[in-house]
């Protein structure tokens, strides 16, 4: 079920309506089963799957639990629970590409390799469910928290349907706690919950999706068009990608609010960003966080040797780039991404007293990004560094889409207003002003804009494919 569907304007009403009817006690019950429903849309297979996967990871946190002064029956169950649920997302996700590659690389060698790809669809938000049930087994490991007792609130953490297919990855000892709080209707988190929703149903349908027809008509025929026109889609896209998933964060953030639940912040305004390293405390900041605790930190961080430390940062961008696609493009950017860090950090030790103007900094970092952002959204390895070539050599004619390009531009200029204001605390107030009236006013403009340019094809959020 997507978001921005015409379904789901209809489901979450009524999960609010009866979640906030029934007594406390029933509440974890009705959800999970709402959140199963939520998931099952795409296909009722998937929830074998997710169930699974979630009494391995439970069923691994009790006996971690039970034998944690035992190190070898720890460790023992902590690598069967990784090595089940990573195994899983590798069959489903990486277990083709591998596969092809192995052919491509013995072929060139005349080795014949006969091993048949499977035919599987891969399950929605895999990965992010797959990463938030293997971060509380991590944290149960550790000693961070406790083992959760109860299998349907376990169960509830790691479906919770708001968050369940793009993030935000939460952590157990943030959200777990949350499903035992007594919730009761209070207007003003309602409220606040519904301006959220609000502004990720903006960012979605009148910039993101408005935007995506001209980003797609450039690389989806990449040898119809030129340097200019492959320019202009690259920039739209890094703000269709923000758009889209910065989006999705906000109408998950802004529905599970509005029942009394808090999920973390997952996009702050990344372009604003005076460095690389800035720019992932900024963008998708559950899962940078994520692989910082889980895969940065366990190889040592930077508590080790320099050539170490530059290792361990250029490995964790390297899986997380991996982690968003079975395709080169991705292991490309990830690895761009993992060279503009440990740039970032000889430079610091080289110069650092080394000052640049603020704006130039930004403008450094967000051309950087812009260009990696060519590997993630080039459709294989050919076009990409076709892409670059037509950019240095051939600007030709820039290619226009007049209406698509003129209710994107009204769009764009209403987020950059609203990240300007939030960005430099500027003292300009519409949703959050005092005067109900103008408070109001707003809420109607951005209803008014949204059905005047918005996208209404229900078009799928691009991180769902991760």
């Amino acid at each position: 079920m997507l978001f921005n569907s015409f379904v789901f304007l209809i489901f979450f009403p009524l999960v609010c309506l009866i979640y906030f009817i029934l007594p406390h006690k029933y509440r974890w019950l009705f959800l999970l089963i709402a959140s199963y429903y939520f998931y099952m849309n795409w296909n009722p297979a998937y929830a074998i799957l997710i169930f699974f996967s979630t009494f391995i990871t439970y069923a691994c946190s009790l006996l971690l639990e039970k034998y944690k002064e035992n190190p070898r029956p720890k460790r023992l169950f902590l690598t069967l629970s990784l090595i089940i649920n990573f195994g899983i997302l590798f069959v489903f996700k990486y277990f083709n590409f591998l596969n092809e590659s192995i052919f491509q690389v013995l072929e060139l060698m005349n080795i014949r390799w006969t091993v048949p790809n499977f035919d599987l669809l891969l399950p929605v938000g895999i990965s992010f469910y797959t990463f938030q049930a293997v971060g509380y087994t991590i944290d149960v490991y550790r000693g961070d928290i406790k083992a959760e007792k109860h299998f349907g609130i376990y169960a509830l953490f790691v479906s919770f349907f708001p968050q369940l297919v793009a993030g935000p990855i939460e952590r157990a000892k943030n959200l777990l706690p949350e499903f035992k709080e007594k919730h009761y209707i209070d207007f003003n988190r309602i409220s606040s919950g519904f301006k959220i929703m609000l502004w990720g149903f903006f960012m979605k349908i009148v910039i993101a999706d408005r935007l995506s027809i001209y980003v797609n008509a450039i690389y989806n025929n990449v040898d119809n068009h030129n340097g200019l026109s492959f320019i202009l889609a690259t920039l739209l896209f890094s703000i269709q990608i923000y758009c889209d998933f910065g989006g999705y964060s906000n109408i998950a953030i802004g529905t599970a609010k509005i029942m009394g639940f808090n999920l973390m912040t997952n996009f702050n305004r990344p372009y604003f960003a005076l460095s690389i390293r800035d720019f992932w405390q900024r963008w998708h900041i559950s899962l940078s966080t994520w692989f910082k605790d889980y895969l940065y930190i366990s190889l040592g961080g930077n508590r080790v040797s320099r050539t170490r430390h530059l290792f361990n940062l250029f490995l964790t961008f390297l899986v997380s780039g991996i982690w968003h696609g079975a395709n080169y493009t991705f292991v490309i950017w990830g690895g761009l991404h993992g060279i503009y860090q440990v740039v970032g950090v000889l430079k610091s030790k080289l110069v650092p007293n080394l000052k640049t103007i603020k704006p130039i900094q930004m403008l450094i970092t967000f051309g950087l990004v812009v260009f990696a952002w060519i590997f993630f959204r080039a459709n294989t390895i050919t076009d990409a560094f076709t892409i670059i070539k037509k950019i240095l050599t051939q600007p030709g004619n820039l290619f226009t889409d007049q209406t698509t390009l003129a209710y994107a531009f009204i769009g764009i200029v209403i987020l950059l207003i609203k990240d300007l204001k939030d960005e430099f605390k500027l003292n300009i107030h519409f949703s959050t002003s005092k005067y109900f009236l103008k408070r109001y006013l707003y809420y109607a403009t951005m209803i008014t804009i949204i059905l005047l340019f918005g996208v209404f094809d229900s078009g799928q959020f691009i991180y769902f494919q991760f």
